[in-house]
């Protein structure tokens, strides 16, 4: 017996209910939607608006302050400096302005406690010409020289084993620099009997020098690596060498390193435009600076073999000491830090050969660039 189908009442409530539930469905996803479109306008209108921010400002404020749109122009502060602000008095601020109204310089060294006698000889010259100095501790002993009359005078930075490179990368950034007309970037272990910073700066302003090195006096020093560093006693200024043998063959033909255009890393001086290409030169990781010097050239702000020089009439020694990672002063050598030395120097090896072919590389791949230096 067949039933009866089911009257059409039942039919349309059926069709009602599916009907709502498809309609809510529909609704939920609409509000999704609309929701997620809103996001993404929103995005989209910051990203516009950004975009013609960088239009409106970008010729006008580019240059002046980076990434500071956000900013009102006039409490933008492009640098900074490495003066010691008092906490009170505040007339003393206005006694940094170096006395001669020359040069504003700036001494860096890294420096281990073993060297003090030798730092504080040289501090002093500098802030007699009111210069500023900051230490690089690498042994990790800074209060050892609170007891200096001028340790309070001078900034001073701690990190262990570390090289003047590192903390150069990280600590003389181009803006904080640029107060600065100069910055000598040396090592502890150089005599400077003979040397007058002043005097230095103006024969390096006078001849149109923007790297430099003080000569090396050849009877006292006792370490010397390359003939371009020895004093010239019958000159101011050396910007080249003459060398006949076939492993150098220096003459009036030759353009760069080590013949000419060239100082060596232990004692360079920087003008404020040849650091801001310097600066970018140094590698990060790379912390020993071998290979530096070969490149420096490239930072002279023109011909290197006419702006890149060796100043002989202010002349400093070279004592050879290697004091990071080297031996104490004491007469029993310790064969650790024989160890040490030698795993230094492996790794300053290792370092030059990476820097080398990092330099190949970028002149590879940067099709735009030119070698300015091959003819």
């Amino acid at each position: 017996m067949k039933h009866p189908p089911p009257p059409p009442r039942r039919y349309g409530v059926v069709a009602a209910v599916v009907a709502l539930v498809l309609l809510a469905c529909l609704q939920i996803q609409y509000h999704h939607l609309k929701v997620d479109l809103g996001k993404a306008g929103f995005a989209s209108a910051t990203q516009d608006n950004a975009s013609n921010n960088r239009v409106r400002w970008g010729r006008t404020r580019r240059a002046a302050t980076g990434s500071t749109n956000s900013l009102p122009r006039g409490i933008v502060e492009r640098h900074s400096d490495m003066y010691l602000r008092p906490l009170w008095d505040d007339s003393a601020a206005a006694t940094h302005k170096n006395k001669n109204d020359d040069h504003n310089a700036l001494l860096a060294m890294a420096v281990g406690i073993s060297q003090i006698q030798n730092v504080d000889t040289m501090a002093r010259k500098f802030l007699k010409e009111n210069y500023a100095v900051m230490l690089f501790h690498y042994d990790g002993n800074v209060d050892g020289w609170r007891h200096l009359e001028w340790s309070d005078k001078a900034i001073h930075i701690l990190a262990h084993n570390q090289t003047k490179w590192w903390f150069a990368k990280r600590f003389l950034h181009p803006d904080v620099m640029a107060i600065y007309d100069f910055i000598f970037l040396w090592d502890e272990d150089l005599g400077v009997d003979n040397f007058n910073p002043r005097r230095y700066l103006d024969i390096m302003v006078s001849e149109g020098l923007e790297i430099t090195q003080p000569a090396l006096d050849p009877d006292l020093s006792t370490d010397i690596h390359h003939r371009i560093t020895i004093r010239n006693k019958m000159s101011k200024v050396h910007r080249r060498i003459y060398d006949n043998r076939p492993s150098m063959n220096c003459s009036d033909e030759s353009k760069g390193p080590p013949c000419t255009g060239w100082v060596e890393g232990m004692a360079p001086v920087f003008s404020r435009a040849a650091w801001k290409c310097v600066w970018h030169l140094i590698q990060n990781d790379l912390i020993h600076g071998w290979g530096l010097d070969m490149k420096l050239g490239y930072c002279a702000q023109g011909d290197r073999t006419e702006k890149v020089g060796v100043i002989d009439s202010e002349y400093v020694v070279h004592q050879g000491i290697p004091s990071l990672g080297g031996p104490s002063l004491s007469s029993k050598t310790p064969r650790r830090s024989l160890d040490l030395r030698t795993h230094i120097r492996r790794q300053s090896s290792a370092e030059l050969e990476k820097f080398k072919e990092r330099w190949n590389r970028a002149v590879r791949e940067d099709e735009g660039w030119r070698d300015p230096f091959e003819s």
